[in-house]
């Protein structure tokens, strides 16, 4: 783990095998047939169903459900495959309970909505299990297109292209494929390395190479892959982390969550992964409650969230809030931190009590501690070294219409695109469309 440093609050192999794997096993193990069943006789059949429209991706979910309940299950995941070529690991990682479900009509009525998620996930998986891919590579169209990030954005957009009949080259700065899904999202939710295999299934149309260890700006430019390539498309995700800009900071053990989670999911060993008795995560994304559930899954002793406004401003959906606090993690809401405190690592934590004042975030003068053998950073990312040449909009590359950069024949799209949210689903929606985009522009249609 960079720059963590063993101190006597902060050691691996605090768990026993046994709690480590019951700690990191399934958050939310798989329906059977019988309770997918049950599951699917719940939905309304909506005609105009609210649940489509809150899908970024725009997946029939009336109809993948119908086709459930009448048992024709791989119908219902080729229903979902043919919008959204990830939909394995959206079942598992989407903020259901803000996209499709908060609009159930279920929802609405009774607070209970429809298990859509869950019943995707029933669909996907038992498609994928059977092995073959459904898809095949369309007619070759002798053009060659490069994609830069094989992230949900990238993997989608080379789907997509590939089943037009186009060359793909799938180039990544890594050296595994699969961006947020294989490095950046909690263990519990994708055991049984599942992002490296829904990757392998999603290659096997063919059509696609794949190329890892090739970085934009440090192996290739962009202006030689717009030279060899006739289009591009950027799926870079986001780099840089954001300072804290406290005093302090460049203490030991005061680390990126991102990091964290990185190192937490590649590990062979769980109980290799050093983790302090007392952790401070700061921020209020889905990153910040990954990485201090995860703490705590770990076992840390007391795992403090720490946001600056209230709770109802946190990226992180309600329920992963509720999932926090549920696992023994404290949210403290309206505070910042001023100051990182300890001889050499961390110690304590300084930070000011804040409001939400008309000019924003004001703070009020008063002041508290909190011990930290680790504090995790997790207040965003940034786009860092954006290709030379292209348009930005608030950091991030800007496009229009379905990913269009200001550079002819470049596309862009995922969380390094501006106007998105920074969810897979959307990132998936975005590379898929963008290809479509290529597509039409390359073949006049």
């Amino acid at each position: 783990m960079p720059n963590s440093q063993l101190t006597p609050g902060v050691a691996p192999g605090r768990l026993t095998a046994e709690i480590y794997a019951r700690n990191f096993s399934d958050v939310a193990p798989p329906l059977d047939d019988h309770e997918a069943r049950v599951a699917a006789d719940r939905c309304y059949f909506c005609y105009d169903a609210p649940c489509v429209t809150a899908c970024p991706t725009s997946i029939d979910i009336p109809l993948f459900i119908r086709q459930i309940s009448t048992g024709t299950a791989d119908a219902a995941a080729m229903t979902i495959f043919h919008q959204n070529i990830l939909g394995g690991i959206c079942a598992r990682v989407c903020p259901t309970e803000n996209l499709c479900e908060g609009a159930c009509v279920r929802e609405t009525a009774e607070g209970k909505p429809v298990q859509i998620g869950a019943l995707q996930r029933y669909a996907t998986d038992g498609l994928m299990d059977q092995g073959e891919h459904p898809f095949r590579r369309g007619t070759p169209t002798g053009r060659r297109i490069a994609v830069i990030g094989a992230g949900p954005a990238g993997l989608a957009a080379a789907h997509r292209l590939a089943a037009k009949g186009h060359d793909v080259t799938l180039f990544d700065a890594r050296t595994k494929p699969g961006g947020l899904n294989e490095y950046g999202i909690a263990s519990y939710k994708a055991p049984g390395h599942f992002a490296e295999r829904e990757v392998d299934w999603v290659m096997a149309i063919g059509g696609i190479t794949l190329e890892t260890g090739r970085a934009l700006g440090r192996d290739l430019s962009l202006d030689q892959l717009r030279r060899d390539y006739d289009a591009v498309f950027l799926g870079l995700g986001l780099q840089g982390v954001n300072a804290l800009n406290a005093p302090g900071e460049q203490r030991g053990n005061v680390l990126d969550a991102v990091d964290f989670i990185r190192d937490l999911r590649q590990a062979d060993d769980l109980a290799s992964l050093p983790i302090g008795r007392d952790v401070v995560v700061i921020g209020g994304g889905m990153t910040a409650v990954d990485a201090a559930v995860q703490a705590r899954l770990l076992g840390a002793q007391n795992v403090t969230i720490v946001y600056r406004r209230g709770q109802e401003r946190m990226g992180a959906s309600r329920h992963e809030q509720d999932h926090a606090t549920s696992s023994g993690v404290r949210i403290i809401c309206n505070a910042i931190p001023v100051a990182i405190h300890g001889n050499g690592t961390v110690r304590e934590v300084e930070f000011a009590h804040t409001t939400d004042g008309p000019g924003g975030i004001e703070d009020t003068g008063e002041r508290f501690r909190l011990p930290a053998d680790q504090l995790f950073r997790a207040i965003g990312q940034r786009l860092s070294g954006a290709p030379e040449g292209l348009a930005l909009e608030g950091g991030k590359i800007a496009v229009t219409g379905p990913g269009r950069t200001s550079l002819p024949g470049i596309w862009a799209g995922g969380d390094c695109a501006a106007g998105g949210d920074d969810l897979t689903v959307t990132a998936v929606a975005e590379g898929r469309d963008a290809a479509e985009d290529i597509h039409a522009q390359l073949m006049g249609a």
